[in-house]
Formats: structure tokens, sequence, C-alpha cells
């Protein structure tokens, strides 16, 4: 989650919310990193997690990402949750909930749903105090 906090602050400089994410491979090992670039480039999908999914399946050659785990400061939305899903990633862990657009425990839970044929594990609530603080501290200034 480190390292993910370190992509959500990256995301700053460019007036992006700060959210990161960290793609690690089946050795624990990172394959890659995202932060939001909605702002710098002006791509509503350009979420951290989705960032660090592409360049993953770029990294892995393929757009199956089996044994990969998604660290991400924030809960998935609706689209980054769904693309976890797609990939097919073993695992997302996250930081803080987020009660607004949270698509894995706040307002849906995506990744989980039976009907789909993939469920990653869902770990959620590391650093949360951490990972939200970075947001909260963005907002005031931005408000």
């Amino acid at each position: 989650m480190g390292l993910a906090l370190d992509e959500a602050r990256a995301a700053v400089p460019h007036g992006d919310v700060p959210i990161g994410a960290v793609l690690l491979g089946p050795d624990g090992q990172v394959v890659s990193r995202g932060h939001n670039e909605r702002e710098l480039t002006g791509d509503p999908t350009a979420h951290a997690e989705v960032l660090a999914l592409r360049r993953g399946a770029t990294a892995a050659g393929e757009w199956r990402l089996d044994g990969h785990t998604l660290v991400v400061t924030l809960e998935p939305c609706t689209m980054c949750a769904g693309a976890s899903v797609l990939a097919r990633v073993d695992a997302i862990i996250f930081g803080a909930y987020d009660p607004k657009a949270g698509a894995i425990a706040s307002l849906f839970d995506v990744v989980r749903d039976p009907r789909l044929n993939h469920r990653p594990e869902v770990v959620g609530g590391i650093r949360a105090e951490e990972c939200g603080a970075l947001l909260r501290e963005f907002f005031d200034q931005h408000r």
C-alpha cells in the first residue's frame, strides 16, 4: 500500500485526485503502477486502476492477469471494479472506503456478484486512515 500511496501523491502535481494503484505479479513483485491521469490526459477512463491493469497486461503480454493482485488506495468505482473482474485478477486490496462511488463494498459489490464468471478476493481498509487523509487534504485545498 505504501507504493500505491506514492503513486497517489504523483497525481497531485497535475491536478488529479490522488488515487494510486500497484499491480503485483504472482511472485509478489511490482508489475505495473498507475495514478489518476484524467486531468492530465483528458481521458475519463484514466483511473489509477485502469492504467495499472493496462500496463500490467502489456507487461504480461496478455489481458488475463491470473495470479495478480491489484492494490489501490481507494475502493474502486464501478468501471475499475469491472475492469478488475474482466482482467481476471486474483485479489483486490484497497485502502479507504468510498461511500459515494465504491463498487466493492460501499454502494455495490460488483466483484463478488455470483452471476459473474470470475470473483477476486477482496481485502479492504488497509491503511485506510492514511489513504483517506490524502484525499481529504486534496479536496480541502481544491474547494
